[in-house]
């Protein structure tokens, strides 16, 4: 029978078992650990959007820029950017760097080791640019902040860094998880975006944290999800060649997108013309279309239950994809996963809505469509 002594069970023990092949149990471990953690910031970030919203938004509600006068609208942009580039580009440009991006080449070339000061700024940022109404959202500062805190136990601790990579890969499942409560996506996400490979060193930590961090998101939220997926179905298989007509179109939406936000004309201006560009044009088409600013998932959800008109449905495509590339382009460090699953479940309800007036006998409800957009 095994003997255990008390030096077993040290914190130098467990950096010790950490760095062999069979650390497996030790891994799960720090996988609950970073999910707890995770979902206590992500629940803290949502806090500060909460508390933001107590100032002037209707209901205290951060996504009803709608209610607020056109005036205000437009001049909460104006305001976002101006906070982002008085006290966040007045910093090193290595203290600049934020979100998915920056979690990415942590990973690659730091060992998943992250600083600071760029953890800090993520707060705020975060926080002025969905309340700023910029068409931002907030997974992108969730995985920033859980992945930095996770790494940051990690090096607290004085763990190898293989286990860093790991700890970052949880905190980013976790931050997924604890946002949207859904602790598949997180994982999924985590693997394919974050690590880049499937291990089962790391697959089992990350099943754990991304669960723990919905836990956690659901003990102070409830178990709602961030929207719920009405009840559809495809109906007549003759949806099909439409659904790759969807397919198509929305790609080629995605290849605008990514185009636009890349424009080297617009990336090459001084610092100051392009937050100037991404302020006034945010807050010009704030003013007619309220709709772009913030996530948008109250949009989403009257997407998914066909309650959207066409004139809605076509700025949310056209106007909100522009503004949010062009505010990327811009320079501006937003999260763009919320916007951009508003963008195409706009387009896969916009595509449905045609589906049905072409062929109103056969054709699938548009919340169908609009779901696969978001996909």
């Amino acid at each position: 029978m095994a003997r255990f002594s008390r030096a077993d069970f040290t914190l130098e023990s467990f950096r010790r078992q950490l760095a062999n092949v069979d650390a497996l149990p030790q891994l799960c471990v720090l996988g609950l650990l970073s999910g707890v953690m995770t979902g206590a910031v992500m629940v803290a970030f949502r806090l500060l959007l909460d508390a933001g919203a107590l100032l002037y938004m209707p209901g205290a509600d951060p996504e009803a820029f709608e209610k607020l006068a056109p005036w205000l609208r437009a001049l909460l942009p104006l305001l976002a950017v101006t906070l982002i580039g008085v006290f966040l580009y007045r910093q090193k440009a290595a203290a600049q760097k934020l979100g998915v991006g920056h979690v990415i080449e942590r990973l690659s070339y730091h060992q998943g080791r992250f600083p600071l000061r760029n953890w800090l700024n993520q707060w705020w940022v975060g926080v002025v640019s969905v309340l700023g109404g910029l068409s931002a959202g907030r997974e992108g500062p969730a995985i920033h902040l859980g992945a930095a805190a996770s790494s940051g136990l990690g090096v607290k601790l004085r763990l190898p860094n293989n286990s860093l990579r790991v700890l970052v890969a949880c905190g980013t499942a976790a931050g997924i998880s604890a946002s949207f409560n859904t602790p598949i996506a997180g994982v999924i996400f985590a693997m394919e975006v974050v690590m880049m490979e499937y291990t089962l060193m790391s697959f089992m930590p990350v099943i754990l944290a991304s669960t723990m961090g919905a836990v956690v998101a659901q003990a102070v939220y409830g178990s709602e999800p961030a929207f719920r997926i009405p009840e559809v179905s495809l109906g007549s298989l003759m949806n099909l060649p439409w659904v790759v007509i969807t397919g198509l179109g929305i790609g080629l939406l995605a290849g605008l997108f990514i185009h636009v936000s890349r424009n080297r004309r617009l990336s090459g201006l001084p610092l100051w013309l392009r937050l100037a560009v991404v302020g006034v044009l945010t807050s010009a088409t704030a003013w007619w279309f309220p709709q772009v600013q913030g996530i948008g998932y109250d949009s989403l959800a009257a997407a998914l239950n066909n309650q959207l008109g066409l004139q809605v449905l076509l700025v949310l495509v056209i106007a909100k994809l522009l503004v949010t590339a062009i505010t990327v382009a811009g320079g501006v460090p937003i999260g763009i996963i919320g916007p951009v699953l508003v963008i195409g479940a706009a387009a896969g309800a916009l595509s449905g809505a045609l589906g049905a007036w072409l062929w109103p006998a056969s054709a699938a409800d548009p919340g169908v469509f609009a779901m696969l957009g978001m996909a």
